[in-house]
């Protein structure tokens, strides 16, 4: 179980820093949809900042149960 849940921790962070540079990428490349690249950008830094919480929320509570 703890495998599995640290693969998920790697997936979520190497998928949230590819999105991330992505968007960066196609910011300085379109110019016209700058503001939709910079949505997705700031989206995928919330997304990682949640999904790291809960992650520490998950290892509080099973520490404290355990």
């Amino acid at each position: 179980m703890d495998d599995i849940s640290n693969a998920i921790i790697s997936l979520v962070r190497i998928g949230a820093a590819a999105r991330f540079i992505y968007c960066m990428v196609r910011l300085s490349a379109a110019e016209e949809e700058a503001a939709q690249y910079k949505k997705r950008a700031k989206n995928t830094v919330v997304f990682y900042i949640i999904a790291e919480s809960i992650w520490q929320i998950k290892d509080l509570v099973l520490y404290y149960y355990a």
